[in-house]
């Protein structure tokens, strides 16, 4: 069985981050793994809603996981501050593992921010360049790119390009609506490819862009070739969306199961 790790936050809500990704790896037929760098509880009982864990642990967690299981991919998520993000370039830096999956968490749904405003230069400077694909959402490019990014296709690829100027090996831009359609645009250096499906008309898509990742992490680890990596969780993410949960107060959870369950 492929071991992946997962290097992100916590939800207490259980939709999204760390949660999230356990449930899509168990999904996808692999052994998940997590190191935990924040735990974010939103909630209208206290005032503290993100609660972020210290370097010695993150790097503990790190090494028990892959000394005592070893790893064939790594994906990370919310890592929050420019010190949590030095830590982990330095630690992916020393380790031999064919994939590492870059999702540059910066807001929540609920509009947490997720990543300091000073970590963006050395997520772009430390961390990217290591990663073998990078999965931002329109709103995570723009902070990256410093602009605004028209919701148009030649547009959206344009900041694909730009954003692999970052230096990544590849660039899957999760563009998100585009007319009457949801939309990903990967790009690799050499040429564009287009996914897209049926706009659902929902809400409820907390954790969709960390499910999203965490599939194509999945895949790669089984050494899935990466277009059909990215076709095969824009259709995990896409039924999940479709049969989402809403559950008590805001925005509902994407369902990681559905695909199984139809």
């Amino acid at each position: 069985m492929k071991r992946v790790l997962t290097i992100a936050g916590a939800a207490a809500q259980g939709s999204a981050g760390i949660q999230a990704d356990l449930k899509t790896f168990q999904e996808r037929d692999v052994y998940g793994m997590s190191v935990i760098t924040a735990t974010v509880a939103n909630n209208t009982k206290t005032d503290q809603g993100i609660f972020i864990r210290e370097i010695e642990e993150i790097e503990a967690q790190f090494y028990a996981a892959t000394e005592m299981v070893g790893v064939d991919a790594i994906k990370t998520g919310m890592l929050f501050s420019a010190q949590i993000i030095e830590k982990i370039s330095h630690l992916l830096e020393d380790l031999l593992v064919p994939y590492k999956v870059i999702d540059p968490v910066m807001i929540g749904k609920m509009g947490s921010q997720l990543l300091a405003d000073d970590a963006i230069e050395v997520l772009k400077e430390q961390l990217i360049p290591q990663a073998t694909v990078i999965t931002p959402n329109r709103l995570e490019a723009e902070k990256l790119l410093g602009r605004e990014i028209p919701s148009e296709l030649n547009a959206l690829k344009e900041a694909t390009r730009e954003l692999y100027g970052l230096k990544p090996q590849s660039v899957l831009l999760k563009a998100g609506k585009v007319e009457d359609r949801a939309v990903d645009i990967y790009y690799d250096g050499k040429a564009f490819e287009v996914f897209e499906m049926p706009l659902i008309d929902t809400i409820h898509t907390s954790g969709a862009g960390c499910t999203f990742a965490a599939c194509l992490t999945a895949e790669l680890a089984k050494n899935v070739p990466m277009t059909d990596a990215i076709e095969t969780s824009k259709q995990f993410v896409h039924a999940a969306i479709e049969h989402a949960l809403s559950f008590g107060k805001g925005i509902g959870s994407v369902r990681h199961g559905a695909s199984r369950q139809k």
